[in-house]
């Protein structure tokens, strides 16, 4: 490594589907500063948009070392593989220019400095099951989370939280993490830097906090206010499509009815016949005072997928809540009027959002919903609308959520901040009357 400047290169696995796998790879520029370590602004070095890097070969292989699937590119850093097997777990591995992407020497922030790796990557992936597969599934979910592990506390709860998801994908069978929206608040100048904008904004937000979850979980992502136009005078929604590879990964899926991203970000995730995840955009729209799931082509798309979805399970999320205790924002009245009478209508269970920074659990006739908005950001103030969002439990604690679905329930445990060397251990909630619960939330199918 050079005495002030390196470059440090990443791999992504982007997504996967029943027989595909995207896989991107790229890195960031580092420079030596008196305040430590930052990714400096040198143009696109990672994303949709970056130059290509070379000559590039992206081999998938089965569990004997066959080659199962081949993609050569030299017109981008991304690529999809296809022609794999449903539910089935392989390797891995890009080469550019005939070496291996990311094999040497590699380096980890530390707190003012740059320290040897401290793992090796996990260039695995499992495709999702088939349709009609009912394929048991688990996964992490975390919301409000892109604050940069260097800004402060907030960075220390988001390092935190993130060392608990590493912990948790290394004891579980985690399949890919569902991002609660807020993805990115700022840029490496800490709060006042209100940007996300900038290749380099991404690197301590995003990249090398979940650098060993992304080499081999997919993350799908829901876009939060933070991330658009409605907090920020910065629309970071361009760099979010390019560093998560949007539009390749749900283009394809817009064509074929599964994804409606102009405008918005809407998409379902269908995994076997157990599980399908929607992700609806709850920003603002173009005209203020409207949000994206208020314009008819997106409605429309909406009405379809939920109408048409045969799975066990049915699962909107979405960034912000449709019930909310607060403190800080109250239930979303649009939500309550436009959206949660379709869920109901179609047997939606349960709904998953963040935005609102602490834990909460309720239940609203036969609808529950987990807001999850600490994984970074915390509010540590008391929640103070319980009865009227139906609140049956909720915490100020940073965490993450680690979701099973199984036929017969759906359980999400939130799990909290993880100390260096620990064991990850579940969050002590709050029921309303004043007494503590560690149990598991449990949805029960009927």
């Amino acid at each position: 490594m050079g005495a002030h400047t390196h470059f440090e290169p990443y791999v992504q696995l982007v997504d996967v589907t029943d027989e595909a796998a995207l896989i991107a790879w790229g890195g960031f520029h580092l420079g030596e500063h008196a305040g430590g370590w930052r990714a400096e602004r040198t143009g696109e070095t990672f994303g949709a948009r970056s130059e290509p890097r070379g000559r590039a070969v992206v081999e998938v292989v089965d569990g004997d070392g066959v080659i199962v699937g081949r993609t050569v590119t030299d017109e981008a850093n991304h690529a999809w593989v296809k022609g794999l097997r449903p539910a089935t777990t392989y390797r891995y591995r890009v080469l550019v220019d005939g070496e291996p992407w990311g094999a040497g020497e590699r380096f980890d922030w530390a707190p003012g400095t740059l320290g040897a790796a401290w793992r090796p990557l996990d260039q695995r992936l499992r495709t999702h099951a088939g349709g009609s597969q009912p394929d048991p599934v688990t996964f992490l979910a975390v919301g409000d989370f892109g604050v940069g592990i260097a800004s402060g506390a907030d960075g220390m709860r988001q390092l935190a939280v993130a060392r608990t998801m590493q912990r948790l994908a290394d004891a579980f069978d985690i399949r890919f993490v569902v991002g609660l929206g807020d993805s990115i608040y700022h840029g490496p100048g800490g709060p006042q830097d209100a940007t996300g904008a900038f290749d380099e904004d991404w690197w301590l937000t995003f990249f090398q906090p979940y650098r060993y979850l992304f080499d081999h979980l997919p993350f799908y992502p829901t876009a939060g206010n933070h991330d658009s136009s409605d907090t920020e005078a910065s629309d970071d929604r361009e760099q979010l499509e390019d560093n998560l590879y949007l539009r390749s990964r749900f283009g394809p899926r817009e064509e074929a009815g599964r994804a409606s991203i102009d405008p918005g970000l809407f998409y379902r995730l269908r995994v076997g016949s157990l599980l399908e995840l929607v992700c609806v955009d709850t920003t603002w729209g173009a005209e203020r005072g409207l949000h994206w799931f208020d314009e008819p082509g997106q409605r429309g798309w909406l009405e379809r997928t939920l109408a048409s979805s045969d799975a066990v399970w049915q699962v909107p999320f979405s960034h912000h809540p449709a019930y909310c205790a607060g403190p800080n924002h109250e239930s979303m009245p649009e939500q309550l009027q436009r959206l949660v009478p379709l869920y109901r209508r179609h047997g939606v269970r349960l709904l998953l959002h963040g935005h609102e920074h602490n834990f909460q659990h309720g239940q609203v006739d036969e609808l529950q919903y987990v807001v999850s908005g600490a994984g970074g950001k915390l509010d540590e103030r008391t929640p103070v609308g319980l009865a009227e969002a139906g609140t049956l439990s909720w915490a100020a604690v940073p965490h993450c959520l680690l979701v099973h679905v199984t036929p017969d329930r759906l359980v999400v445990i939130p799990y909290g901040p993880t100390p260096p060397g620990a064991t990850p251990v579940p969050v002590a909630r709050r029921r309303p009357d004043g007494t503590v619960t560690h149990e598991p939330i449990t949805v029960p199918l009927h």
